[in-house]
């Protein structure tokens, strides 16, 4: 597998992207009110031609080595090169982790291209989030799309068949908390634990400036509601948990990540030091570069930099907008971005480490089949020895620590 020792210096150091969010296609067979990519109200995109290919190639090798690689859009399985396009990462920029989210509309075409991305992409660990907003009817009339959730779950059928033959592969659930079905996310937590396959679900809350900002009426009671039951789910061994290497470790930022993304809701500020920009960047399939997927201000368009990110990063354009983000003018909920703002933040460790403590008490001496361990040898006695202990032992462990959530940062991928 890619080393993911190679970023331990952006703990320190927030030089240089070390995770890339691509939206590949504005295309989608689904017509969802609550997308902030496709129903902006402040964030318009021009139509112009995707990026080619031969572009990406360029713009992929201009980067470097990448931490994770999240695709977007969009239906990402829409776009026809995805397999070709995920192969170029993989080759040139060596990502640990290639997030895939998507509706699952397209069962077998998801299952076909998901193989050949597997068998392409053998030492980047590959993680298919399936859309789940609401079960039966109620998931189809929020994404307007009849029939859809009978094919969301035809395609975790599908998907579940791949598990046992790939080690990299993870299959996972995201669910939209939106004020539209804030008063089914009981029913839907409990539908989720039970599928025997599902080995995270994420909860991401509505976001952007959408065209019907109703769907952002949240109640954020609901929402603590919500969180508490996955964060219950896992101490009392009621939901399945990964099954890789540092599983309990990703179980516990998940449950910081959803606590720190609460307070600001309430807060309605930033409480967290914010990397976009810095360790993180967005592109969109016509080209144009921001800090992240709210902010409306482009860094500028990777074909007018001769498809070089680190000529728009160091532009004067782009000087002042990352700045703007560094003293705190912003705020978000952007799960994928808090992810990066806890795991490559010290000032973070002892809470991460208080929540990864009281995970190991409830699932202690786990045998988990994965290629990242020495072979039969159980999670908890490999481990043990190094952050079974309290607090303090995990915090003598400091490098084993950062090295084990590099591996799980986006497994998840809130």
């Amino acid at each position: 597998m890619y080393s993911l020792l190679r970023h331990t210096g952006s703990i320190l150091w927030k030089r240089r992207p070390i995770q890339l969010t691509f939206f590949v296609t504005r295309k989608c067979n689904a017509r969802c009110p609550f997308c902030f990519y496709l129903y902006s109200a402040g964030k318009p995109e021009k139509r112009t031609e995707e990026l080619s290919l031969n572009e990406i190639q360029k713009i992929s090798l201009s980067m470097g080595k990448l931490l994770w690689v999240a695709f977007s859009g969009g239906e990402i399985y829409l776009r026809k090169d995805l397999v070709e396009i995920s192969r170029v990462f993989f080759d040139q920029n060596k990502p640990s982790i290639m997030l895939y989210p998507t509706n699952g509309l397209l069962p077998e075409l998801i299952r076909d291209k998901t193989k050949q991305i597997l068998r392409n992409c053998n030492k980047s660990v590959i993680v298919v989030k399936l859309s789940v907003d609401g079960l039966n009817g109620t998931h189809d009339s929020l994404r307007n799309t009849p029939g859809g959730f009978a094919k969301v779950m035809e395609t975790y059928r599908l998907l579940g068949r791949l598990l046992d033959k790939y080690p990299n592969f993870e299959l996972g659930i995201n669910t939209l908390f939106c004020s539209a079905n804030q008063d089914k996310m009981d029913e839907i937590i409990d539908f989720v634990k039970d599928l025997e396959d599902i080995k995270t679900h994420t909860i991401s809350m509505v976001r952007g400036n959408l065209l019907d900002p109703h769907y952002k009426e949240v109640d954020y009671r609901k929402y603590d509601h919500a969180i508490d039951r996955l964060e219950d789910n896992l101490k009392n061994k009621t939901s399945n948990i990964y099954r890789f290497r540092g599983a309990r470790l990703k179980a516990a930022q998940d449950i910081l990540q959803r606590r720190m993304i609460h307070q600001t809701l309430v807060a309605q500020k930033r409480l967290i030091p914010c990397y976009a920009g810095k360790l993180n960047l967005v592109l969109t399939e016509s080209g144009e570069v921001y800090p992240c997927e709210i902010l409306a201000t482009s860094l500028g368009n990777i074909r007018d930099h001769d498809y070089d990110m680190k000529r728009i990063i160091r532009s004067k354009r782009s000087r002042p907008i990352i700045q703007s983000i560094l003293d705190g003018r912003c705020y978000c909920t952007h799960e994928c971005y808090y992810i990066t703002n806890i795991l490559f933040n010290p000032r973070l460790y002892p809470a991460l480490a208080k929540k990864y403590c009281r995970l190991v008490s409830a699932h202690p001496g786990r045998v988990a089949v994965s290629p990242f361990r020495p072979k039969n040898k159980p999670l908890l006695a490999h481990n043990q020895n190094r952050l079974f202990k309290p607090l303090t032992a995990v915090l003598q462990s400091f490098k084993l620590l950062i090295s084990r959530t590099f591996f799980n940062i986006y497994k998840g991928l809130e």
